[in-house]
């Protein structure tokens, strides 16, 4: 998921898809240790598209914009 693409969504948005993925992201480890995963570079894809979500949000709390 682009940068762009999360600007682009309301904030309670972006707060109900930081829970989804965070979810995903238990999901994926879990099935990972179990060797269910298939593919495990979904992990770190998920990890970075968290923190992504994270940064907007905090820089539309602090009305820090580019």
């Amino acid at each position: 998921m682009k940068s762009s693409e999360i600007r682009e969504k309301a904030t309670d948005e972006l707060e109900t898809l930081e829970q989804d993925l965070t979810r995903k992201l238990w999901k994926s480890r879990f099935e990972n240790h179990s060797n269910q995963l298939d593919d495990t570079s979904s992990i770190p894809k998920l990890r970075r598209d968290i923190a992504r979500v994270k940064t907007i949000l905090t820089e539309r709390r602090t009305g820090a914009t580019e």
